[in-house]
């Protein structure tokens, strides 16, 4: 068992460090280590982790790691594999907000105005993406445009996830009739583990609607902001980039951290290695100021990664069971259309209309998305190179 909990060590701490590009590279750095180099487990279990990290809400690649970290020594083994994977990126955000605190009001700085162009470009490329992926037919199309529009006439946290809510039932409704795959489970020997997993369940869905309750009751700063990362967290479908939408409806009308902040460390993001969902970290630090904020950072960055681990510990050995069902699969097909949706409004709002101001704006805009989809170039380097451009553009 040691042995197992050093291999993990040492395998997801490196992975933490050089897994540039975002969940969907991830995913490929995590088979050549673990399927091809490691042989920990093979294609056909490797896919089915994958899928059920697909299935459920929450970041993915992190999800997987969980999953992975699990599969190989039990659930020390997965909050080990977890926390190695992040805390690199998790240093790096942290350690950025007190530069952005330092650095006082950063309204005019060119760097940020960059950096906001970044994420206008990464955004839009996220969008892309995934329309094309989670929406190849007209009514998927018309579910995400419905949520776009949605999203923009009712802004906000519950809006989005009023959006979604009503997205999964309209893919229910849609694709009720569409044959099932046939899929394979990953692991028999977490079946046995019924009891365990459901009791994760129900501590997941109790934290999701009583701390709403508890936060308001009692007044508390720090249960409210628990409460929002906690519920981003457990409701962002379809990767990283649309915590982006429900976190600013969360944190930016009440106060906590302006729009330029906020954007300022999303695009910052961009540039780490490591889970998108890392920017938590950053955003606690932000919100709370002082010699001490990182325990905000590290607070929140616990809050908006608890419901992954919660899911993936309850869902894994239930998997082979519901992932075989029309309905779950047809829910999960409108479900996704309308995430799609959600990050397209935010594009606009308040994306697009924080970032860019001017012509020279769009042009700098085009070329970054020219550099991401064409030239194929990392993001974190379009991160810098826009970051370095920022004087010029303002």
């Amino acid at each position: 068992m040691i042995n197992k909990l050093i291999e993990i060590f040492g395998a997801f701490l490196r992975l933490g460090c050089i897994s540039f590009g975002g969940p969907v590279a991830h995913l490929g750095y995590f088979r050549a280590e673990f399927v091809s180099r490691r042989q920990w487990l093979n294609d056909e279990a490797y896919t089915d982790l994958v899928a059920l990290c697909q299935f459920l809400p929450g970041p993915a690649s992190s999800q997987l790691v969980f999953a992975l970290g699990m599969q190989r020594a039990g659930i020390i083994g997965a909050l080990l594999a977890s926390f190695c994977f992040l805390l690199p990126s998790a240093i790096l955000m942290i350690a950025f907000a007190y530069s952005v605190t330092a650095f006082g009001d950063l309204r005019h700085a060119g760097w940020l105005h960059g950096l906001k162009l970044a994420a206008v470009a990464v955004v839009a490329q996220a969008v892309w993406g995934m329309g094309r992926r989670l929406c190849p037919d007209r009514t998927r199309i018309l579910i995400m445009l419905t949520g776009a529009v949605l999203c923009l006439l009712f802004p906000g946290a519950y809006g989005q996830i009023g959006v979604i809510a009503v997205g999964a039932v309209a893919g229910w409704w849609f694709y009720r009739t569409v044959q099932a795959a046939n899929m394979q489970s990953a692991d028999g020997e977490l079946r046995a583990h019924h009891a365990w997993a459901a009791g994760t369940l129900v501590v997941f869905f109790a934290l999701l609607f009583g701390l709403p309750v508890i936060a308001a009751a009692t007044g508390s700063f720090e249960l409210r902001l628990f409460d929002s990362f906690y519920r981003a967290g457990a409701l962002v479908f379809g990767g990283g980039h649309v915590v982006l939408p429900l976190l600013q409806a969360a944190l930016v009308p009440p106060g906590w951290i302006s729009n330029n902040d906020f954007l300022a460390g999303y695009g910052a993001a961009q540039a780490l290695p490591g889970p998108l969902f890392t920017f938590a970290g950053y955003l606690g630090t932000v919100i709370n100021h002082g010699p001490h904020a990182w325990l905000v950072g590290m607070w929140c960055l616990f809050a908006i990664f608890l419901p992954a681990w919660l899911l993936i510990g309850g869902a894994l050995p239930f998997w082979h069971l519901i992932r075989s069902k029309t309905w779950a699969q047809a829910a999960l097909c409108g479900a996704n259309a309308a995430v799609v949706g959600v990050l397209l409004a935010a594009l606009y709002n308040p994306v697009w209309k924080q970032g860019v101001t001017n012509g020279r704006d769009i042009v700098a805009v085009v070329g970054a998305l020219a550099l991401l989809a064409v030239w194929r170039v990392p993001p974190w380097l379009v991160v810098i190179l826009m970051a370095a451009a920022g004087q010029w553009l303002l």
